[in-house]
């Protein structure tokens, strides 16, 4: 049994000797196998540091390996959080088994103790040794061997009738020294008889060398990995940040990303017109499903009292309840002054009985009528500070004509709506007024300016243009740069179909229900006639049935209506 940390090339004193008794030729060959070796190991390196996809990391590090020593069989190992050795992959030629890794068969075993459960180390199993030591463990003959226990690897051979003889088991060390997991060898064979035979020290020197670079490559992929989830929370959280500083918008951002990705993962299967040859890479969708998570990262810097302005006269508070008690004082003066005048008819001696009833029905049928009036213009205004898509002449007319009423303040005679809350009361369409708007639709300027600021890597350098043109329009009309089409990506021109396409559909607005999937996609189809959306994008998002696929899993069951289309 050999223990060995050196993973340096190296040749022991004899086989110096006995090189130096070959001949030229043997010297040669056996310079040409070494550099062989050695490019096949530079080789494998940067194929290790190109895969992305970590089973088929792990599993091109075991088939290596056992390339290199000829090895019958291998398993690869991985260390967990809790300091176990988790079988991450199994392979053995002779009894065709592949298990874990890219075979889609789930290792049944459980992971392998460094520790004993009263605390002690687990230097029996030689799996669990390397893991604890960092040491190489070479043997020739498990059935000989001493200081291990092989009886589970003796049960198998008896279930199997295999034959478990050398094993070589190397540790994978990451660059702070620290073991990530141990790579060990089944059964070498002799490339000229297929017998099994014990690892050189050659073999194991090369395979040391592929652990070391495999151990790098994995930490890469592990550190890539918990960076890229780091980020992605970090861009959730603000998302969700945004979407919770207003119970009108909650659910906006998350969703957004649902319908870009969808839209886009259908260009990609569009195999005939102008779309055809557009197809979407990994990276690049993932660099666009970043940008629309952030695509209203702006809006952190929009005020509260305009993103939350769920009527028009809503400030800090609604003021059409200020205007309610208004019509309450007149609804008074109305009754005041009819008791008044009922009581004059009363005490009047002039009038007979027959004259005094008539002029009291009058009287009565005029205040009845009067405190209708308020009531139907109470009522009018109430419905219209809600908000909706379109506000009509006439409608705005009669607010003003409302306003002119007169009522008394503190004893003093003051008109009945104020320059402001006609203004806003006449809106045109939702809550905001032309000034508020402008507000809401600065947070694209402000998403771009934030995400111009971030050093992003290669593969996320579109990000700012992606998330800062989903409010572009085709012709040129949009903002906040007035791009027309040839000026935006087809992915800014994605985001902007869905982040209207959702708008449409939301069921948290205020100032307006979540409209039909039938009422949705005749707006949108509105919008690519003025040409505000992109018809080919739009032609794949009804031919899909994009809107029909999100809505079946994110609207309410009565907004799915059928669509003509």
């Amino acid at each position: 049994m050999n223990h060995n940390s050196n993973t340096a090339f190296s040749l022991t004193t004899e086989e110096i000797k006995k090189l130096l008794k070959s001949t030229p030729e043997g010297i040669k060959a056996y310079i040409r196998e070494l550099r062989a070796q050695i490019e096949k190991l530079s080789e494998i390196g940067l194929a290790l540091s190109r895969e992305k996809d970590m089973d088929k990391l792990l599993e091109m590090i075991l088939l290596e390996a056992k390339r290199i020593a000829n090895a019958d069989g291998g398993t690869l190992y991985m260390m967990t959080d809790d300091k176990r050795l988790r079988f991450a992959i199994m392979m053995t030629d002779s009894l065709n088994f592949h298990m874990g890794g890219t075979s889609g068969k789930e290792i049944p075993f459980y992971p392998v103790r460094l520790y004993q459960e009263d605390g002690s180390p687990n230097k029996s199993m030689i799996a669990a040794y390397v893991g604890l030591t960092g040491k190489t463990v070479n043997i020739e003959d498990a059935y000989t061997a001493e200081g291990f226990d092989f009886s589970g690897t003796k049960m198998f051979d008896k279930k199997t009738g295999y034959r478990s003889k050398s094993f070589l088991t190397v540790p994978l060390k990451d660059h702070q020294d620290e073991i990530i997991g141990v790579l060990q060898l089944l059964n070498a064979k002799d490339p000229k008889t297929g017998e099994t035979i014990s690892f050189s020290k050659e073999v194991q020197q090369l395979v040391e060398g592929l652990a070391s670079q495999a151990a790098v490559a994995i930490t890469n992929k592990n550190l890539m990995r918990e960076l890229q989830v780091l980020f992605e929370s970090f861009i959730k959280l603000i998302a969700s940040a945004i979407d919770a500083k207003s119970p009108y918008t909650g659910g906006h951002c998350e969703r957004v990303p649902i319908i870009t990705l969808m839209l886009a993962e259908a260009v990609n299967r569009v195999d005939e017109g102008p779309l055809a040859d557009v197809h979407f890479t990994e990276e690049e969708m993932y660099e666009l499903k970043i940008a629309a998570w952030l695509h209203d990262c702006g809006k952190v810097t929009t005020p509260e009292y305009v993103v939350d302005k769920a009527t028009k006269l809503e400030t800090i508070y609604d003021r059409i309840h200020t205007v309610t008690t208004r019509f309450e004082v007149l609804k008074r003066d109305e009754e005041i002054k009819y008791l008044k005048r009922k009581l004059k008819l009363l005490s009047d001696t002039t009038l007979n009985d027959a004259d005094r009833q008539v002029a009291l029905k009058q009287l009565k049928r005029k205040y009845r009528a009067k405190i209708a009036q308020l009531d139907n213009d109470m009522a009018f205004l109430e419905e219209t500070n809600i908000g909706g898509e379109f506000m009509s002449e006439d409608k705005k007319r009669r607010v003003e004509k409302i306003a002119k009423y007169r009522w008394k303040e503190n004893g003093e005679w003051k008109p009945f709506l104020t320059d402001n809350e006609v203004y806003n009361l006449n809106i045109n369409r939702g809550t905001l007024t032309h000034e508020e708007r402008k507000i809401i639709n600065n947070h694209i300027v402000e998403t771009i300016h934030m995400l111009t600021k971030l050093p992003y890597p290669k593969n996320l350098q579109n990000v700012p243009e992606f998330a800062g043109g989903h409010h572009e329009r085709l012709d040129g009309t949009g903002y906040p740069k007035g791009l027309t089409r040839n000026e935006m990506s087809i992915q800014a021109r994605i985001m902007a179909i869905a982040d209207i396409f959702e708008a449409l559909t939301a069921r948290d607005r205020p100032y307006k229900k979540g409209k039909t999937l039938s009422q949705a996609m005749r707006i949108l189809g509105f919008m690519k006639n003025d040409a505000h959306i992109d018809p080919d994008l739009f032609e794949v998002f009804v031919k899909e049935k994009i809107y029909l696929k999100y809505a079946q899993e994110n609207l309410d069951p009565k907004q799915i209506d059928e669509v003509q289309i």
